[in-house]
């Protein structure tokens, strides 16, 4: 059996963990962004909608399986910013859903999530992102840091006892 940092080095190789890639999936009402390195696999997207949204099969995402409002809802709930929508029939865009505030919660044994128009910023002073939903690495251990890649799990984080 291979040690946690073999199975870390092995998905840093997957090709959909670079930084650059993403798909788009589009119905003639919305189109969802996926952003695969964002995503922690909280798996709120196909608990919510699993016509839409199937990990096994491909495309994994087929938006035309909901109306929009309800994709648009549920895209929302992904807690990393992996997913994002447009809208294309004149329904209304991600960020004027989103409050003016920003809320910072402590997911339990997980990261910090981020809600909210946030922009994250380096110690050099460089924008990391700007987004309406972030997830903010507590344990340490993500290869992506400040973001959360989900190694958490694997390292077996918890949150001290109150």
């Amino acid at each position: 059996m291979g040690s946690v940092s073999d199975a870390v080095r092995r998905e840093e190789k997957e090709p959909r963990k670079r930084h650059d890639v993403s798909r788009t999936y589009a119905s003639d009402a919305i189109e969802v962004t996926w952003e695969p390195r964002l995503c922690v696999h909280v798996g709120e997207c196909f608990q919510r909608l699993p016509g839409v949204f199937d990990p096994w099969s491909r495309p994994w995402v087929r938006p035309e399986a909901a109306d929009p409002d309800t994709l648009a809802d549920v895209v929302m709930r992904c807690p990393s910013g992996a997913l994002h929508f447009r809208r294309l029939d004149g329904g209304p865009q991600e960020a004027d859903l989103v409050g003016d505030d920003v809320t910072l919660v402590a997911l339990a044994d997980g990261p910090m999530q981020v809600r909210g128009h946030a922009t994250l910023v380096g110690a050099d002073g460089e924008t990391i992102r700007e987004d309406t939903r972030m997830v903010l690495c507590r344990c340490g251990a993500s290869r992506t840091k400040p973001l959360c890649d989900g190694t958490h799990r694997i390292v077996g984080f918890t949150d001290p006892p109150h």
